[in-house]
């Protein structure tokens, strides 16, 4: 499905897409996304490395379901050799729908390392690693970059193309630099000019927060898909607006707490289901609860409650109390 992407502007057929994100983009997460509307999903990005040594851990995040596909997995690192040998384990072992290359990521720990967006410092490098990925595996590879290193070195438009010439079947752009963070506004017209450039597909990515910003990414810029990061945090039914958005039809409004609320359980339910260990998975699902309940009246005395939380059960408690003082305020 990836692969085949065309440039259109007729949103009812643009695919959206679910951000790799580390700690955020897990399997029960991916899954709920797809409930609500995500066409693709992507793996939380894995280090080369790890695979190769066969860390337990960096391969546990690999995991999926089938009713997640199409799905890719997403790796990083800087040594071409190295990423081949990963991504042919990877499509070995788990069999995705396409892989894809991490040239965004622009996290210290992950840059120091030349990974991510570091690459971007050197596009001989980015060209050379495509390559041999591509030359390793059978299934379409595709890549995820910045703008650039820097905004001095902001030049998506050549990376573009130099990634295209490589052998990527599709292109991810956030229209950010490296040196911004998250920082600042994503220039779409970036992404516009990239589509324009390209022959391969174009996915757009940076500041979708809502169904309308979704339609007017499309509008902006033309691009084949639509990649939804933070967006999704604490809100996988952003799916379903951007879909209706795109489609011309009227936006659902966000769940009431009694959905959201039922939302956040089926989410933590299937958390502990999969990583099979109750009070491991609560505690790494606290992010999740400050994000399900970040504006909501009063939030914060809850969420206090919530990153304290090892229990199911606990998280169910102070949930259903808040509820209940929300129905005593309105009568």
């Amino acid at each position: 499905m990836f692969p085949t992407l065309q440039k259109r502007r007729d949103g009812k057929d643009v695919p959206l897409i679910l951000a790799p994100q580390a700690g955020v983009s897990e399997s029960p997460f991916r899954r709920l996304c797809r409930r609500f509307g995500a066409d693709i999903v992507v793996s939380e990005f894995v280090s080369a490395e790890g695979l190769r040594r066969g860390s337990a851990r960096t391969w546990e995040y690999l995991r999926y379901d089938d009713v997640e596909r199409p799905i890719g997995v997403q790796i990083f690192g800087s040594d071409p050799v190295a990423m081949a040998e990963a991504a042919a384990r990877v499509e070995q072992a788990y069999h995705p729908d396409f892989l894809d290359i991490n040239f965004g990521c622009p996290v210290k720990k992950v840059v120091s390392r030349n990974g991510g967006s570091g690459c971007l410092r050197d596009l001989d490098l980015v060209e050379s690693i495509i390559r041999a990925v591509a030359a390793a595996i059978a299934i379409p590879v595709t890549v995820k970059i910045r703008s650039g290193w820097s905004d001095e070195q902001r030049n998506p438009v050549e990376i573009g193309l130099r990634c295209q010439e490589a052998g990527a079947r599709v292109l991810t752009l956030h229209a950010r630099s490296r040196t911004q963070m998250y920082s600042g506004r994503a220039d779409w017209d970036e992404i516009a000019a990239v589509v324009a450039a390209l022959d391969i597909p174009v996915v757009g990515n940076g500041d979708v927060f809502s169904g309308a910003d979704a339609r007017r990414m499309l509008e902006h810029t033309g691009c084949a898909g639509i990649m939804i990061a933070r967006g999704s945090h604490g809100a996988p039914w952003i799916f379903a607006q951007a879909r209706a958005a795109l489609a011309g039809r009227p936006i659902p409004a966000d769940p009431d707490v009694t959905e959201r609320f039922a939302i956040v359980l089926e989410h933590a339910r299937n958390a502990i289901l999969f990583e099979a260990d109750e009070e491991r998975a609560m505690v790494d699902f606290r992010k999740h609860l400050g994000w399900y309940t970040k504006g909501l009246p009063d939030g914060k005395r809850m969420r206090e409650e919530l990153f304290r939380v090892r229990r199911l059960a606990q998280v169910e408690a102070i949930l259903r109390a808040y509820a209940d003082a929300c129905v005593a305020v309105a009568a």
